[in-house]
């Protein structure tokens, strides 16, 4: 299957193409049709199998075949600044030859230029959900035009303690809405939250039990703790590792 077989509009593949995708993931064939079927979705997903695309692109196309308005009309939750931040510039690619705008709010950082933007107006809102409760709360944000509501890592929410905030958020918005949801796993809390958000969903599930990305090759090293610090210079040098990220245990390691 290719995206145009998806059902995609022409801005929407020429911009696709550009980024390199060819052939689109699993998760992009089943959601991407059902969400431009106004179907409301529950999926399961690992990072990095497409998840972004299969949501962003189904929205751009059902935003642009309706007029514009100066209130957001999708709303994006996410947990994350740095997630929010990358869903934007995704929004940005796939939407490079429509006329929509995105905007991201989210805290730790001062609310002036984000509450700027929003004066601008936008079509896409993608935010965490404290500064998003913030805003709201201050009058600075009109949820009553949301068409489409994603949560997305929902599970990554519901352990960072959003869940009150989510409920929240989702009291505020309109009745009618689509909802789409997508978590790493279908836990029975994400379960339990899907029954209170979604409306007869459609469920994809693409993520493989107890298993890692495929993409990842995983190697162990039995190691004395004292070459610890030797055996890792030696596999950087030794591989020519350039770019690495080392987690460790505590502050003090």
């Amino acid at each position: 299957m290719n995206f145009e077989q998806l059902g995609l509009i022409s801005p929407l593949l020429k911009a696709v193409s550009e980024a390199g995708y060819e052939t689109p993931t699993p998760i992009q064939q089943a959601a991407i049709s059902a969400v431009l079927e106004n179907r409301d979705v529950m999926a399961s997903a690992q990072t990095g199998t497409g998840k972004t695309a299969a949501f962003t692109l189904p929205i751009l196309q059902k935003l642009a075949d309706s007029p514009a308005k100066k209130h957001p009309r999708a709303l994006i939750v996410t947990p994350t600044r740095e997630l929010a931040a990358q869903i934007k510039e995704n929004a940005d690619i796939y939407g490079r030859f429509l006329d929509l705008h995105s905007t991201t709010i989210f805290g730790g950082v001062k609310q002036g230029p984000q509450v700027k933007s929003l004066r601008q107006g936008t079509d896409i809102l993608i935010a965490t959900p404290g500064r998003l409760l913030d805003l709201y709360q201050q009058k600075e944000l009109d949820l009553q035009f949301i068409e489409i509501v994603v949560l997305d890592e929902a599970d990554r929410m519901l352990d960072m303690g959003f869940i009150h905030d989510i409920k929240r958020i989702l009291a505020v918005l309109p009745a009618k809405r689509q909802s789409l949801m997508f978590s790493a796993t279908f836990s029975p809390e994400i379960r339990k939250l899907g029954k209170t958000l979604l409306n007869d969903p459609v469920e994809i599930d693409v993520a493989v039990k107890n298993s890692t990305a495929s993409a990842v090759k995983q190697q162990v090293f039995p190691v004395d703790k004292s070459q610890k610090a030797a055996l890792l210079a030696y596999l950087l040098e030794q591989h020519g590792w350039h770019q690495s990220l080392v987690f460790t245990r505590t502050k003090h390691g």
